[in-house]
């Protein structure tokens, strides 16, 4: 028998290979007892030699079975085939049998092209949503790498080999592989590097590693050897990805760096808050701040010292502000903002004074204040012959600053009352925008100069596209440009009833529970493949959705098939009946006597009689002789 007609574990029929890797080769295969596409992974037999291996495989494979999400590729089935090759020698493979996936792999992918933006934000959230799931089932992966993962049909991210890395890594025999398998250097965490013990944050580091390379084209970290690469992982800074690609914004900078940092401590604490502070830096867009322009013939500058004097009058005034505020019946948690401070550093940082004889500059701009500006050559009459500012100018303009700004907060407070949402000590007060639609909360939060992170979540009472809840919470004083986690309603969860084909009533419950369907009815069916007490179909359907909560009957084999009449029909129309789906049952054709001549065509009795009979039955078609 060739490989490609093997079947191992009595059920599983190997097809094409379709991958191969240090540890494993893969497989299209076919599942004979359910009749479903399968993927087999065939590990190499040297993984077998630890006697402890095979417990902690099995354990593992276990575990990954248990998750069923939409981004993780599903593991059906787990084991070792046993095989005895000429001399009599018997090897082990450790075999996993798992979803099939039609698509590519993210390596062959990177290996092609270079991927859009947009493509390399999808997948990683693809992947954190993956690994978010996992560690929460409390199952590292610590083999995140593009090798690992595949983007179907659809353009969906599915995360491999959960698990499996651990069974390996945790196996003293077969550690020679380690550098093949439990991580390629590439991807290394700095606590992977050093043989350190593992984490979550050790999968988000390698997601780190994976997100700088579909967006720079390359990996933070290049050597000649997988000792070189780690060594850079442990101890060497990582570029910004801007500096291979001018177009990304310092906040996708930003979130790079952190995920990519050397201590565990100081990256992402959880895959959530990776995927949230990715989104909001792809949300945001960068403010522009005005530099002032200095003349380089300017010899004469504005001194601090002068800037404080503005600044102490200001101050006086805004002590006068606050009175008013009191008397007005103003409260005390909400008042303006200090502009005393921000004078001094616009002030000390403003143009020469010689520049003001321009009409392009003015020192109080930054502060929203406009002065009268020189049109022509000639200067103004009041700086003409003039080198340094007198301090009655400056009191002047600092009085004429005071009246504007006092003026304007009183107009603001007594007749519009307008929320600066500003509070004592500074900060920001985040609005409160629940109840609102998501695009009115998200031009409120942005206005106020703060990043949006959208997480939808199901509710039953709430309507979709409504703002159920923020954090940090409405009133909490946050930094400009703060991150705000915003969760939305999308209305009552729907979900599609998972594949149930083939398992026992109590793994089905456990699926459904995973799925948060319960398990309606049971109902006994006939079927000629499903095995007696496996599920043979659902009520509703595969794939059909419902609401969160909904309940899924079961239709159960009961092992027995309900056998036609096929008697007064030809061999062949006799024959199709026996073999459809539903009835599956070996036929054989013979006569009850000896023919002079030639058997006939059509069918004169059957062994089985119409009715139920036993799963798998060989039935026995009579012909008669020809005439």
């Amino acid at each position: 028998m060739t490989e490609n007609q093997r079947v191992i574990a009595g059920r599983y029929e190997l097809g094409n290979l379709i991958g191969r890797g240090g540890m494993a080769d893969v497989y299209e295969g076919v599942d004979t007892r359910l009749g479903r596409t399968v993927a087999v992974k065939l590990l190499k037999s040297d993984l077998a030699n630890d006697p402890a291996f095979e417990a902690r495989f099995r354990q593992e494979a276990q575990a990954s079975a248990r998750m069923g999400h939409p981004t993780i590729v599903r593991v059906y089935d787990a084991g070792e085939e046993v095989t005895t090759d000429v001399h009599g020698n018997q090897h082990k493979f450790p075999f996993i049998v798992m979803e099939y996936v039609k698509g590519t792999l993210l390596r062959d992918l990177l290996h092609e092209r270079r991927l859009t933006r947009q493509e390399a934000l999808d997948y990683t959230v693809g992947v954190l949503t993956a690994l978010e799931f996992s560690h929460r089932a409390g199952v590292v992966h610590r083999d995140i790498k593009s090798a690992n993962i595949m983007i179907n049909e659809a353009g969906q991210v599915k995360v491999m080999d959960f698990g499996i890395a651990r069974a390996v890594s945790d196996s003293s025999a077969t550690m020679a592989h380690t550098s093949g398998i439990v991580g390629t250097a590439q991807y290394f965490s700095p606590e992977q590097a050093k043989g350190e013990t593992v984490d979550a944050r050790t999968d988000l580091y390698s997601t780190g590693v994976l997100l700088y390379e579909m967006l720079c084209g390359r990996p933070p970290f290049k050597g000649e050897s997988a000792v070189s690469v780690a060594y850079q992982h442990v101890s060497e800074p990582v570029l910004p990805p801007s500096q291979f690609d001018d177009s990304i914004s310092a906040e996708l900078d930003a979130v790079v760096l952190r995920a990519l940092a050397k201590d565990r401590e100081e990256r992402f604490q959880s895959a959530e808050e990776f995927r949230e502070h990715l989104i909001a830096a792809v949300n945001g867009s960068p403010e522009t701040l005005a530099t002032p322009v200095v003349s380089p013939n300017a010899t004469t500058a504005w001194s601090l010292d002068t800037a404080e004097e503005v600044a102490s009058e200001i101050e006086v005034a805004e002590d006068d502000f606050e009175a008013l505020l009191g008397d007005l019946g103003s409260s005390s948690t909400t008042v303006m903002p200090s502009v005393a401070e921000p004078v001094k550093p616009v002030v000390a940082a403003a143009p020469q004074w010689d520049d003001l004889r321009t009409p392009a500059t003015n020192p109080f701009s930054t502060l929203g204040v406009e002065l009268p500006t020189q049109t022509g050559s000639t200067p103004a009459p009041l700086l003409a012959n003039v080198n340094a500012p007198s301090k009655g100018v400056l009191w002047t303009a600092g009085s004429a600053i005071t009246v504007v700004l006092v003026g304007l907060m009183v107009w603001l407070f007594g007749f519009s009352n307008f929320n600066l949402n500003v509070v004592p000590g500074g900060g920001i007060a985040v609005a409160n925008v629940v109840g609102a639609t998501y695009d009115d909360g998200y031009n409120v939060l942005t206005a106020q100069g703060l990043l949006v992170s959208k997480v939808s979540e199901p509710s039953d009472t709430i309507p979709a596209d409504t703002i159920i809840r923020t954090d940090p919470i409405a009133g909490t004083a946050v930094g400009d440009r703060q991150v705000i986690t915003v969760y939305v309603s999308s209305g009552a969860n729907q979900v599609k009833v998972p594949s149930l084909l083939g398992l026992t009533e109590s793994e089905a419950a456990g699926v459904l529970a995973t799925f948060k369907l319960t398990l309606g009815t049971i109902t006994q069916g006939n079927s000629g493949s499903v095995e007696a007490g496996k599920v043979i179909e659902t009520i509703p359907g595969l794939n059909m959705e419902v609401a969160e909560g909904t309940a899924i009957n079961l239709v159960i084999s009961n092992g027995k098939v309900m056998v036609p009449d096929v008697r007064n029909l030809s061999i062949s129309d006799a024959r199709n009946a026996m073999s459809a789906p539903d009835v599956a049952l070996p036929v054989s054709i013979t006569t009850r006597e000896e023919c002079a001549g030639a058997a006939g065509t059509i069918v004169v009795d059957q062994s089985i009689a119409p009715g139920l009979a036993k799963q798998g039955s060989a039935i026995i078609l009579y012909v008669g002789c020809a005439q």
